[in-house]
């Protein structure tokens, strides 16, 4: 995979990610997924309609500006206080536009992952081990797995170190699309099928309508 890749906006980028395989470096080791679950958001400069669920909707910010970086990049927030979420910058440069890697299969680095995973759930007595398919189900759940973080991570180059990232072995036949997990409003609604996912995989989250989102 090169640049030219994420050329395209996320819209158009975020189905052809399905099956790519990311990897990402730390003292600790390396953890690689193979992701199974985005979400496309469109923001200043771009084509088509106006997008509500986007970070970067109506201008450039100090919290959105990774956004607006050359594609090829990496734009990370912090989310409800509680996780970090990894996006993927599509689009020329000064162009919002990016792909939130919503889930993924861990097919390297399994026990850090794993490791990551335990260390930040509440522990509770009987709780029984994480399963494999759940390790990177949910974006919170990913970036904790592949150990991202907002200061280590946001506005880094995803063709240079700490990552690692690989087209599809074959593209994806069978792509399902349909409303955007958890996004208030009409942008969460059947107007913006921008979330892709593989059928049948394990580690795709659970749909969840956001808050006064159309049904």
């Amino acid at each position: 995979m090169d640049r030219s890749f994420f050329l395209p906006d996320a819209v158009d980028v975020a189905p052809q990610l399905l099956g790519a395989i990311l990897e990402v470096d730390s003292p600790e080791g390396a953890v690689g997924v193979r992701i199974t679950e985005t979400e496309a958001y469109m923001g200043v400069g771009t084509a088509g309609r106006y997008d509500p669920g986007s970070h970067s909707k109506d201008r450039k910010t100090q919290r959105n500006a990774s956004m607006f970086l050359e594609a090829g990049h990496a734009y990370v927030y912090f989310s409800y206080g509680m996780h970090f979420a990894l996006n993927l910058v599509c689009s020329p440069a000064d162009t919002a536009s990016g792909v939130l890697v919503r889930a993924g299969q861990v097919v390297d680095g399994v026990a850090l992952a794993a490791a990551r995973r335990h260390a930040k759930r509440p522990q509770q007595e009987g709780a029984s081990p994480l399963k494999e398919p759940q390790l990177a189900r949910g974006p919170g759940n990913l970036a904790t797995a592949l150990g991202i973080t907002r200061e280590a991570h946001d506005g880094r180059d995803l063709f240079a170190a700490p990552f690692r990232i690989f087209r599809p072995e074959q593209p994806a036949q069978d792509i399902m699309a349909g409303p955007r997990v958890g996004v208030a409003g009409v942008a969460g609604g059947p107007e913006f099928p921008w979330r892709f996912w593989l059928p049948g995989e394990p580690s795709v989250s659970a749909f969840r309508p956001g808050r006064n989102a159309p049904r």
